[in-house]
Order: structure tokens, then sequence, then C-alpha cells
């Protein structure tokens, strides 16, 4: 280390050759070891602590450097994101991979960038803790470097930087968007373009203010006043984009002035900070603060999963959000409710015990490939339609609901041990919920086909099926053959889809004013009546997003087979209920001649088929809900230890109707 920093002192290099060999030295070789990158830090403050001159030579270039580049695009640009928009910066990205941008060298983010070179530099330097580059500032001793009468030149950029960001944030919070559902931000003065005001006269004051620190700038106060009035804004807005619908753009932007006005805050801070206490002991803390947080963001510049992620996840948050509402109608916490989801089912396995004879029939039309798929996806989209206007259930469609009413309660209750007693209920309610659909749609789906399979073969018509085919749609269905458990996850997979799409047609039919922009259409109130067509525009508000999961689901079923037959790929579906359903078309069929021990590993089928579809579409959705609301971590380990507690001690509650309430 100390050769190291002999080379501060010679000067055989510039500043940020010599920063980038600094941070090289510091660096773990694994960055998820911290208590290495802990311990190089700590022998570099004491190597600084012992030998004066060592540290007067790393902090004069550490001064040099600052002095000599522009601050500017590392305080409004790193960590925020670009006025360009979610599409336009992924493309960037992408293109970023295979021709790099060019580098100035006359910014400072530039020279972060050449020292912090490696994408996993942000882990490591996050990881070692504030206290950590808390004790390296008070190291080198910027305190001992002689002061001028001017003001620093990292403290102009930082005027300079506010500057921008005031002018971005008066920009952004007066967009239509906002104004449309904040109509005050119009009618009265808002705090977006007040804050730029107040701003501008902050940042003429304080040159005056450092050259004299008896004078008071008081409108830092009033300042953080209306940038706490904007922050206001937005989470009004918020609010009421989830009851009203959001869009991408929307989104985007209010991350965006987020970002902002608190980037704008922490230059405050440490502006406020130095400006009291020059020397810079009180504003260490929101200098390193600052610091890690844009060395980690820089680190993941042109990461494109990181973008993704980031800007998927609040639009996941709403289209979640009206499913967490409709998945508490699939949750049953009394024996009423459960008797009603039993019920509802039995509907669901009535419609696909009989649908389920069509698509035999469909089948025995001998179309072409792509006719016979167009003709399965209609088949299954009605099917599911139909059961929807039935007011019945699907119980594989349960999954993407009652997951998202979980999750919300999860980001609600968090890990506080008091809320984990309720939370534990929700889920073996859930799971009691789950059973009870599954069992309601296979108990009537097999008796319903096999009924109809029985009437429509006592008909002088020509069989629709004949042993052959029976026999196979037992093997079908077998865990042991057929790859029913391959076929299962697939539809798991289509699930999870079709509850996405509901939860983003329920977001559109708000948030583009659907029911109101119908009940416009003249020629249509014409045509259906006023009470007809008041009822049509109220029940397309309302169940736009399940319909049009429904044809979804019906369209992803109907044609996987087709995909894998177009690409030679081993793809197909199995839905438990459909599979139930050709369970007992097979079963009516052969009559005597059924192979007992061949049934047995159908039924057995059937119910690794129905977990299958269960655990991969829930674990999806379960997945996304959770990432939108941002749990993850230590709450999956507290969680599961609870329900695993309550699952052995009452395991009832998992498997049989809720308990009676006293």
């Amino acid at each position: 280390m100390e050769q190291l920093l002999a080379r501060f002192v010679t000067l055989d290099a510039g500043p940020t050759q010599l920063l980038t060999l600094l941070i090289d030295t510091l660096r773990p070789t694994n960055p998820s070891d911290l208590d290495a990158a802990r311990r190089s830090l700590q022998t570099l403050c004491n190597t600084l602590d012992h030998h004066p001159d060592l540290r007067a030579a790393l902090r004069n270039q550490l001064i040099a450097l600052s002095k000599r580049n522009r601050h500017s695009e590392l305080y409004t640009t790193t960590g925020i994101l670009p006025n360009t928009g979610f599409l336009s910066e992924y493309f960037r990205r992408i293109g970023h991979k295979f021709l790099p941008e060019s580098v100035d060298r006359t910014l400072l983010r530039s020279s972060l960038r050449r020292a912090f070179r490696k994408t996993s530099d942000g882990q490591w330097v996050l990881g070692v803790g504030e206290d950590s580059w808390l004790r390296l500032i008070e190291a080198i001793r910027f305190d001992e470097h002689i002061a001028s009468a001017e003001m620093p030149h990292p403290l102009t950029e930082m005027l300079r930087s506010l500057r921008v960001l005031s002018y971005w944030i008066a920009a952004l919070g007066m967009d239509p968007e906002l104004l449309r559902l904040e109509l005050g931000l119009e009618t009265y003065e808002s705090p977006f373009v007040t804050q730029n005001q107040e701003l501008m006269t902050y940042i003429a004051a304080y040159p005056e203010a450092w050259r004299n620190p008896d004078i008071i700038i008081s409108d830092d106060k009033h300042l953080r006043v209306l940038l706490d009035q904007c922050l206001d804004v937005i989470d009004r807005i918020r609010r009421r984009a989830a009851r009203e619908g959001t869009s991408i753009r929307l989104t985007y932007n209010l991350q965006r002035l987020d970002q902002l006005i608190i980037r704008s805050e922490q230059l405050l801070d440490i502006l406020d900070r130095l400006h009291s206490n020059p020397d810079g002991e009180t504003a260490a803390a929101p200098i390193v603060h600052l610091f890690t947080q844009l060395i980690s963001e820089e680190c993941q510049h042109d990461n494109l999963g990181v973008h993704w992620r980031r800007n998927t996840e609040l639009i996941a948050l709403r289209i979640t959000k009206n499913s967490s509402r409709h998945g508490d109608h699939y949750i049953a916490d009394s024996r009423k409710e459960y008797g009603r989801i039993g019920r509802s089912a039995a509907i669901g396995g009535l419609v696909i015990g009989s649908l389920s004879i069509s698509k035999l029939l469909l089948a025995n039309l001998d179309a072409a490939p792509l006719n016979a798929a167009v003709l399965n996806c209609i088949n299954y989209g009605l099917c599911f339609c139909l059961i929807h206007f039935m007011h019945g259930t699907v119980s594989t469609k349960q999954p993407a609901m009652t997951a998202n009413a979980i999750a919300s309660a999860i980001s609600k209750n968090g890990t506080r041990l008091g809320d984990l007693q309720e939370l534990t209920t929700l889920i073996a309610h859930t799971f009691s919920s789950q059973i009870i659909a599954i069992v309601g749609n296979i108990l009537v789906a097999i008796p319903t086909a096999a009924l109809l399979t029985a009437t429509l073969l006592a008909l002088p018509l020509p069989a629709f099926i004949d042993a052959a085919h029976a026999q196979a749609l037992i093997e079908e269905q077998s865990p042991i053959h057929g790859g029913a458990l391959f076929y299962a996850a697939i539809t798991g997979l289509w699930l999870f889809c079709s509850g996405i799409i509901s939860g983003y047609f329920d977001n559109y039919a708000t948030y583009n004013h659907i029911p109101t922009r119908i009940r416009q259409v003249i020629w249509l109130q014409r045509l259906l009546g006023k009470r007809r067509h008041r009822f049509l525009a109220h029940y397309v508000g309302k169940h736009l997003g399940a319909l049009m999961g429904s044809l979804a689901l019906g369209v992803f079923l109907g044609m996987t087979t087709f995909i894998g037959l177009l690409t030679d790929l081993p793809i197909d579906s199995r839905h438990v209920a459909f599979s139930s359903a050709f369970l007992g078309v097979a079963m009516t069929t052969l009559g005597p001649a059924l192979d007992y021990k061949m049934l047995a590993w159908a039924a057995s089928g059937i119910v690794v088929i129905g977990a299958t579809n269960l655990i991969v579409s829930f674990a999806l959705a379960l997945n996304v809900a959770l990432r939108a609301r941002q749990v993850a971590g230590k709450p999956w380990r507290i969680i599961a230890k609870a329900v695993l507690k309550r699952l052995w001690r009452n395991p009832r509650d998992f498997f049989l109707p809720p308990r009676l309430k006293d």
C-alpha cells in the first residue's frame, strides 16, 4: 500500500490513472468478500494515519481530479432515468453492448467509470458500509488542506447541477398526464414551478453566503418545504392512478420526478452542511451516502437487466393491484365462502366437461393443422368465457389472482411477528380454497364428460371416439407416459401469462375510461336501447380483464400443439380440468375393457398435472407480485417458517373448510 501511495508523491501518472490503481488494490478478488474489502480500506486508513506526506499527496490528487473535471453529468444523470423514455434507453444500452459510447475525459463521471470499471464494484462499495468510507475521509484529513477564500469548485458544480435538476422538475411537473390526474397543478400555483423560482434565489445567494458564513440562506427551508409538497403531489397522483389506471409513460415520469427531487435534496444537504461547517466534518455523512449511491449506479450504467427490472416493477405493481382486488374473491375465509367457491367450481367443471367433448369432435374433422389450432383456440376461449359468464371458477386460474392478494398482504405486513398470524391464516385459506376449487372442477367434469359420451355413443351416429383413441387419452394423463409433467408446466406458464393479461386489461379499461367511452357511442345506444347500453358499458368496464385473460388462455392452450408441430418441438398442454374430463370420456368408452392399472396411473397423473399447473402459475405470479412490491430476501425465510409451523400444528386449516367463528 505504501509503494502505491508513493506514486501519488512522485506523480508518475495522472490523477485518474493513480485513482484506478488505488481502487484495483482495494477491490476484493471476490466482490462478495466484504471482509477483505474492509480490511483493505482499514490498511489504507492506517497507512494514511502514520504517513502525513502520503496523506497529503493522495488528498492533493483527489482535489486536483475534482478541480479539472466537470461534475454536472454525475449529479444530474447518474442514477436518474433519462428523459428519452424507457424503450429509447433500453435500445441505447443494447447499442453500447456492441459499440461503447465515446469517453469525455473532462467529466468526473468518466474518471469514476474508469476507476470503478467492473460491474461488480458497486456490490462491495455498498457492502462495506458507509462507516468504512467515513473512516477513509477522516484519514485523508481534508481539513489540513489550505482553504481558499473563493468557493471550492465542487460546490460550484453542485449549484450548477441543482439548476439543471430544478428546470427538469418544473418541466416534468407540468406534463399533460400529471395535469389530467391533478387539476390543481393547472388551477393553482404548482409547487413544481415555485421550487424553481426559490432555487434560483438560493443559487444566487449561496456564493455570497460562503464568503460570509454569518449570512443565513432563508430560502433553504422554504425550498425544502416546496420539494416536500412536490413529493406529496406525486403520492396523490399515484393513489389516483391506482384507482383510475396508469400507463408506462406516466409511471416512468413519476419515477423520474422522484429521483430528481431526491437528488436535489441530497445536494442541498451537502451544501447546507458545508455552509455551516466549511471544514466538511458534518457534511461527510451525506457525501459518503451520495458517493456510494453514484458508484453503484455507474457500475450498472449499461446493464439491461437492471434497467428492465426497475422500469417494469412499478407498472407491474399497478397491474397486480388490479389482480389482488379480484384475488380476494377467490379466497374463502368462512364456510359460506368455501361453499360458494365449491359451487362455482362445480359450474366450471360442468362447462369444461361439456366442451371437452367438442374438442374431441373437432379433432375428427381432419382439418389442416392451422385450422385445427384456430378451432381449438375458439373452443378453449369460449369455454373459459362461458364459465365467467356463468359465475363459475376454473381452479387453475386462481393462482394468478390469489398470489397477488398474498403479495399485497406481505408488502403491507412485512415481517413484524405480530402480523404473521394473519398472514399465515390468509395463506392457509388460499390453499384450502384452491383445493376445493380443483375438487369441484374434477368431480363434476368427469361425470359430465362420461354422461355426454355415453349419450353420444348410444345415438345412431358414427362413434366420435374409438377404443384406441380412448386408450391414448388415458396414457396421455399418466405421469410416466407422454411428458405430462412437462406439458402441465407449460400450461402453468400460460395460466400465469393470462393472469398478467387480465390485470393489464383491467388497468387499460380504467385508465382509458372505456365504460364512459362506450356510453358515448350513440349508434350503439340506438341499437341496444338505453338500459342494455348502460349495462354493456358497466359490464365491459368491470369484466374486460377477465374476458381478455380467458380468451388469451384459450389461444395459448389451443396454439401450443400447433407451435410444437410447426417447430418440431415436443411441446403440448395439460390442463387438470380438461385432463380429468378426458379421463371420464375414456372410462366410458372402454367400459369393461378398461385397464385399471393404467387407470390408477392416469388418476395419479391428474393429481400431478393439477399440482404442477398450480405450483408453476402461483410461483410465477407471486414472484412478479413480490418484485413489483420490492419484497424479497429475509421475509421469505420468516414467512416460510411461520407457514410450516402452522401446517405442522394445524394441518386441517390447509385442507378443510375454515373453522366456524365464535
